[in-house]
């Protein structure tokens, strides 16, 4: 899988949670998240919203989602031991823990709540976790 887009791309692997009708977790599944570096920095410098450097055509990938009836808590429970990996051409370029998430999932919906419309089926992309 490859982005056509033209800009200076970078990708994280990230957690991605699909949320039901009450906001909890109904399934989780692993997600690619793609930014143009270049457009962001040029945005970012005229203090313009970036989103253009992080909302383009193929600016993000999911993965197969399986079933979690668990908590958004659990998924940073480091007895769950559960990680992330990054492979580009045969080279790990990113790995971490779940439970080194700088920020839960859980604080991540909570603050989500008090501003965003949240509706059954939406993808909660949960960011890359510490050190990554």
């Amino acid at each position: 899988m490859v982005s056509a887009h033209p800009g200076e791309v970078h990708h994280e692997v990230e957690c991605v949670v699909r949320l039901d009708q009450h906001a909890q977790p109904e399934a989780i599944a692993v997600g690619l998240d793609l930014t143009d570096r270049l457009t962001q920095g040029e945005l970012r410098s005229e203090q313009l919203p970036w989103t253009k450097g992080k909302c383009f055509k193929g600016s993000a990938y999911v993965g197969r989602f399986v079933e979690w009836d668990n908590s958004l808590e659990s998924l940073v429970d480091e007895q769950n031991n559960l990680s992330l990996h990054l492979w580009v051409n045969d080279t790990l370029v990113q790995s971490a823990r779940l439970s080194e998430m700088t920020i839960t999932p859980a604080a991540q919906r909570t603050e989500l709540l008090t501003w965003a419309p949240v509706c059954a089926g939406d993808y909660l992309f949960t960011g890359t976790p510490s050190g990554v």
